[in-house]
């Protein structure tokens, strides 16, 4: 770091000082970003150029430990980059996998020898991997740290390992990657990924969530244990189409009976499901997408907890090309597609949360169709228009709003699975944003004895058929979500939904309502760092899951 004369610092300070004090003067209604950096630019850094807000959280941490200045969580606030970034409780670290082969022939797939399949080397968090020879370490330290450089809490991590298909790799491999990503957190090198884990319990960067990808024609008993003993609690899996005559044509390797049977098996094994749904492949018409959509719902073995709709971008290092240079494929335009997922979004059930609605490809790699990047906002558009709106979990979460407790009300709703009922318990505002939920699943208990194959399927006895004896019979917390800023494990809730009782409330709602079905047991499928979470709400450790007798 370069050497700052104590006359600099203190000419910065001033400066510093003056930028807060403005923006610590704007209304709620005036915090804008372009009246944030009309303040940067009355007070330029060294009478040239503005800070960085990077710069000034820093300054501003410092003046606080100093006791110069007070610190208020909103001044912080008003001074961050980007703060959505962790307005859902928590800090998403993504990561990629190195570049390995693909057991997939899909043909809307690119093929960039520099990156693993499906992903381009231009693409933003493409481009953070590579700068970091992809190691697993470096990567999750460097988002680590850009978040706190730019004010934002990290003690809270969603870890999100993308590249490919995670199954197809080898398992030491998985491991290790696991592992260091975890020594990244716990900031020292661990000897075994058991040792790394152990140390993240009490981390100052816990683990609270491992979202790994892969194909459903991956999913097995053997292969869900595995995710389990790797500390994965979240599932991203590329459905794309519930039409096999699509998925046929596209080559994409794996029929919607192997997509029903792979959500069903991790559901059952208690973990969150996100799909991926692609429109607009070889094949389909705007039409035929609009009921294949709504047979994610329909769909008893389906129903997603999370949802990503990814239109199909016509690249021209994908086997896809050929077939439009042929005039065989016809990309969307753009009225087509906003049409299609306006449509699409407002028969989303409330329980499903709608990660993204268009994927992060750069513009000048798409060959024809739709090139735009704000699809989400268009789609909006077009439902307000017609009296429509979304009412996914997103739409709904309460981000940056301050919660009053006292005036929450506690709502449930329960749908049908396969191998029994689902419960999404949340706690709602009076204008109907979420800011907490809890998932329960509780699977029929009744004996099956019919012959149909059908019925047969949906009584899964879950810990015989996964061979994971310790969730047998148990109802099983797969997702506890409570939204806001992200706050630290011992920070005090200031207004946010965070710390504020919620968790525990849902925690014992969902007691509640197992044991008033006949369940003895409930287990939760428990991320690393949360572990000391539930040993203080009476769980134990038993084999993969964390359980307690009711």
């Amino acid at each position: 770091m370069a050497f700052v004369p104590i006359a600099d610092l203190a000419q910065r300070d001033d400066q510093v000082m003056k930028i807060i004090t403005a923006i610590r003067s704007l209304s709620d209604e005036e915090v804008t970003t372009e009246n944030i950096f009309s303040v940067l630019r009355d007070a330029p850094k060294d009478g040239k150029g503005a800070y960085s807000k990077s710069e000034l959280v820093a300054a501003y941490k410092r003046l606080c430990d100093e006791n110069v200045l007070t610190f208020e969580r909103e001044t912080l606030r008003r001074l961050q980059m980007k703060p959505t970034r962790t307005i859902s409780g928590v800090a998403p670290v993504t990561v990629l996998t190195k570049p390995y082969p693909c057991p997939g022939k899909c043909i809307f797939c690119p093929t960039d020898v520099r990156m693993p399949k499906s992903y381009l080397h231009d693409e933003p968090g493409a481009m953070r991997a590579e700068m970091h020879a992809f190691d697993p370490y470096n990567q999750t330290f460097a988002r680590i740290k850009a978040f706190e450089d730019l004010g934002h809490s990290a003690k809270k991590v969603e870890l999100l390992i993308l590249g490919g298909t995670w199954s197809s790799y080898k398992r030491d491999y998985q491991e290790w990657f696991i592992q260091r990503c975890l020594d990244a957190m716990n900031e020292r090198d661990s000897d075994s990924l058991e040792e790394a884990q152990q140390w993240n319990e009490t981390s100052d960067h816990r683990n609270v969530g491992l979202v790994i990808e892969t194909r459903p024609d991956h999913i097995n008993p053997d292969e869900i244990r595995w995710l389990r003993r790797l500390g994965v609690t979240k599932v991203q899996m590329g459905a794309q189409s519930l039409d096999d005559h699509i998925l046929d044509l596209n080559k994409r390797g794996h029929t919607v009976e192997q997509t029903r049977q792979a959500v069903t098996m991790l559901k059952a094994a208690g973990f969150k499901i996100v799909l991926h749904w692609m429109p607009n492949l070889l094949g389909a018409t705007p039409e035929s997408d609009h009921e294949d959509y709504l047979k994610l719902w329909s769909d008893v073995a389906l129903r997603p907890d999370e949802l990503k709709i990814y239109p199909c971008s016509l690249l021209a290092n994908a086997e896809l090309y050929e077939y439009w240079q042929r005039g065989e494929y016809h990309p969307y335009s753009d009225d087509e597609l906003i049409d299609l997922i306006a449509n699409s979004m407002a028969r989303t059930p409330r329980y499903c949360r709608i990660n993204r609605v268009i994927r992060d490809i750069p513009a000048p790699n798409i060959v024809a169709g739709s090139k735009r990047s704000n699809m989400r906002q268009d789609a909006d558009r077009e439902m307000h228009k017609r009296g429509l709106k979304c009412e996914c979990l997103r739409c709904r979460e309460v981000r940056g709003s301050s919660v009053n407790a006292a005036e929450l009300r506690l709502d449930a709703m329960q749908y049908e699975t396969r191998f029994g009922m689902e419960n999404f318990i949340s706690f709602v505002t009076r204008n109907d944003k979420v800011a907490g939920f809890l998932r329960l699943s509780l699977p029929d208990l009744t004996p099956n004895h019919s012959p149909d194959d059908k019925e047969q399927e949906r009584h899964l006895e879950r810990g015989v058929t996964l061979g994971l004896p310790e969730i047998e019979n148990a109802a099983m917390i797969r997702e506890v979500h409570v939204y806001g800023p992200s706050l630290g494990l011992g920070d005090e809730s200031e207004g946010e939904a965070q710390h504020v009782g919620i968790g525990l409330k849902l925690i014992e709602a969902a007691q509640e309502l197992a044991a008033s079905a006949g369940f003895k047991k409930i287990a939760v499928i428990s991320a690393i760092g949360t572990r000391p979470y539930y040993r203080k709400r009476g769980f134990e450790i038993e084999g993969l899951y964390m359980t307690k007798s009711l």
